[in-house]
Order: C-alpha cells, then sequence, then structure tokens
C-alpha cells in the first residue's frame, strides 16, 4: 500500500473507486437485459438455485465446501450470492456482525432481486466514501480468516473482482439462455 505522505493514499482511493464503477458499468450492463425468465433458468441438471421455503421466503442451494463437480448457477442464485457477500463485506467495513449465509433470502422476483443489488451498490459507495487511508491498512477477517494478515483495501478490492467475476456469469448466462431459444 502506497503511504499518505504526498496524497498517494487518495489517489489510490480515487482509483479503486474508478474500477469499481468499470465493474459496476458491466454489471449494470447485464441486469438491464435480463427478463424474468432469465433468473430461474436453469442451464444444466446440476443446478444450484433458489426455491420457495415454506414460509413463502426464497432460499439458495447453500453448501459449506463446495461439492465437485460445482452446480452450475442460475442467475437467481448468482444474485443471491452477491446478496450474501456484499452484505457480508459492508458488514464487516462497518463492525457489524456477519450474516450467515443461510439468513439472507433471494428476493423473490428477478426485479426486486436487481433493485436489492443495485441498493447494496449505492451502500457500497457510501462504504467506500468514507474510507480512509488508515482505513485501508486496518486488519480485516472477511473474505480471509481472521489471522490472514488481510486488510480492508484486500477486501475493498476482492469486492470489485468477486463482482466482475458474478457480473460475467450473469452475462454469460444470460447469453447462453438466448442462444438456446
Amino acid at each position: 500500500m502506497r503511504t499518505d505522505t504526498s496524497g498517494a493514499t487518495a489517489l489510490m482511493l480515487d482509483e479503486v473507486r474508478r474500477q469499481f464503477d468499470l465493474a459496476w458499468a458491466l454489471t449494470e450492463l447485464h441486469l438491464d437485459a435480463l427478463t424474468e425468465a432469465d433468473f430461474l433458468w436453469e442451464p444444466a441438471d446440476l443446478c444450484w438455485t433458489v426455491h420457495r421455503g415454506e414460509d413463502g421466503t426464497w432460499v439458495a442451494d447453500f453448501a459449506e465446501v463446495e461439492p465437485d463437480p460445482v452446480p452450475v448457477p442460475t442467475i437467481a442464485w448468482l444474485t443471491w450470492h452477491i446478496d450474501f457477500w456484499w452484505s457480508a463485506a459492508i458488514a464487516t467495513l462497518a463492525g457489524d456482525e456477519l450474516p450467515e449465509p443461510t439468513s439472507i433470502r433471494w428476493a423473490g422476483t428477478g426485479e426486486q432481486a436487481t433493485a436489492r443489488v443495485r441498493d447494496l451498490a449505492a451502500q457500497w459507495r457510501n462504504t467506500m466514501s468514507a474510507l480512509t487511508s488508515d482505513d485501508l491498512a486496518a486488519p480485516t477477517g472477511f473474505p480471509w480468516p481472521e489471522s490472514s494478515g488481510r486488510t480492508v483495501a484486500d477486501t475493498v478490492l476482492w469486492v470489485t473482482v468477486e463482482l466482475t467475476k458474478n457480473a460475467a456469469e450473469i452475462g454469460q448466462l444470460r447469453l447462453l439462455r438466448a442462444a438456446c431459444r
């Protein structure tokens, strides 16, 4: 990490925010193109998706240890996954308790899931706007173990990478579904 002696850390924060904006633009590109039917489309027999529970809420398939082979996710599952990890990242940086994956419910419709992801993006922008160079250097335990030696800067950068990966997965599933019609 850069030092703050010449304002370089402030510049780094600006660069990190610009990289997030780039990842978010890719995400929006795919979110804007989705139809309601895209969310629950199952691209393979072995699939992770979301299911309506007896209480009416939507529960995501989840395993503490990924199975081998890893199931292909649906877009609904990917939006749930974004909701989980982003909620956890925001909670971590706020000093709040981490949510359990099973405590996060899918929004229920594609429109609601998209709105939730957009809300998380706004929350993340607010979180990043409040960060200082001292904050970036602070240790953090998400998404790594506490003993990893990782910092808030690592988490902030990881969010952009994870969002880019998930946006690409959503885009690929959207394109695959369109090609199969």
